[in-house]
């Protein structure tokens, strides 16, 4: 008999809006940050596409954000119930300690959910969140 192939265990990493701003900013460490996570394991927020969206000064650049997303995101993910309710929580224990703001709760809530890094520089808002695991991108 032949041996069976192990398949190899997925890490998903969620990307925080700021490195992909990086990336649009045209910081060639962002897009190798982004490459060096496997296609299949890269997910972003729906509410980070939102984030980008709502930056575009212009027809192109809104174009440019939707192409990007359909050709190196593997995943998108929509928050849901459990998504806000988690937020909530986090909202409660670090808004005023860590100045974690509402958008940034749920999408941290949406990687401990689905049990995925999330990938920022913005290590300061999430840096007290135990449950998080974090992909540190140093622009």
């Amino acid at each position: 008999m032949g041996r069976r192939k192990e398949e190899r265990e997925i890490s998903k990493v969620i990307f925080d809006t700021d490195v992909l701003i990086w990336y649009f900013r045209g910081k060639s460490k962002a897009m190798e940050f982004i490459v060096d996570v496997p296609f299949e394991e890269r997910c972003v927020s729906s509410l980070c596409i939102m984030e980008l969206i709502q930056g575009c000064l212009s027809k192109d650049e809104l174009k440019k954000v939707k192409g990007f997303v359909n050709e190196n995101i593997c995943h998108i993910v929509h928050p849901d119930e459990a998504v806000s309710n988690k937020a909530i929580l986090l909202l409660e224990r670090h808004a005023s300690s860590d100045s974690l703001r509402t958008i940034d709760a749920m999408i941290a809530a949406t990687a401990i959910l689905i049990d995925a890094s999330l990938a920022t520089a913005n290590i300061k808002h999430f840096k007290n969140i135990s449950t998080l695991k974090i992909k540190k991108f140093s622009p």
